[in-house]
Order: C-alpha cells, then sequence, then structure tokens
C-alpha cells in the first residue's frame, strides 16, 4: 500500500487504520451486514438460527420477515401498517430507496 499524492507524511512506514469500512473493498459488505443485524436486533427482530439472512418479528397476530441478500432487503408481512413503520425505520438509519413491490423471486 501506498501514500496517496499529496499526502505529506513525517514516517512513510507507518501504517494507517481505517475506522470504518469503504465500499468495494473484501470486509465492506460483512461490515454492512453487522451494522444491519444488530440495527435490526436492537429493534426486536429476530434473526433466524437456520438462516442468518432471514430476519423475523412476530407481535401478536403480526408477523414480519426481512430476508437480506449483500445489499438488498426484501420485507414482508402481514401488516402494511407495521411493513411501513420499518421501512421508515430503516430509511431514517441507512437511508434506503424503496423499490415499490417485489415483481419477480427466483430461487435458482
Amino acid at each position: 500500500m501506498q501514500v496517496p499524492p499529496g499526502l505529506l507524511v513525517e514516517n512513510p512506514n507507518l501504517v494507517c487504520r481505517l475506522q470504518r469500512s469503504l465500499y468495494g473493498l473484501k470486509q465492506a459488505s460483512r461490515q454492512w451486514f453487522t451494522r444491519l443485524s444488530s440495527f435490526l436486533i436492537s429493534h426486536d427482530i429476530h434473526q433466524s438460527p437456520s438462516d442468518h439472512s432471514l430476519f423475523l418479528r412476530f407481535t401478536g397476530t403480526i408477523t414480519t420477515v426481512i430476508l437480506v441478500y449483500v445489499d438488498d432487503i426484501i420485507l414482508t408481512g402481514n401488516s402494511i401498517d407495521e411493513i411501513q413503520s420499518i421501512t421508515t425505520l430503516l430509511d431514517q438509519t441507512f437511508k434506503i430507496k424503496d423499490l415499490d413491490n417485489l415483481k419477480f423471486l427466483s430461487w435458482t
């Protein structure tokens, strides 16, 4: 690794320690998933023990399911109000883009 052009350093043998992951690096998706799963768990949405990309919330008769694949999230359930609430929470924290209703899902 080399120091970026224009950056003056006293000792060129020092190592830079990143405070957060950078998009495009090998660990970036792992850091993103860690942050997202911590956020969901803190909002009483439980991670499935059989599939770590599946998150579930059961509140009385309301069931909400969140499936995470890389940087895509599928959110479904039997209460539109609960889905809107979780979407708002995610948007406030992560600035998500809502792509509207899922039109096609392929399991290959």
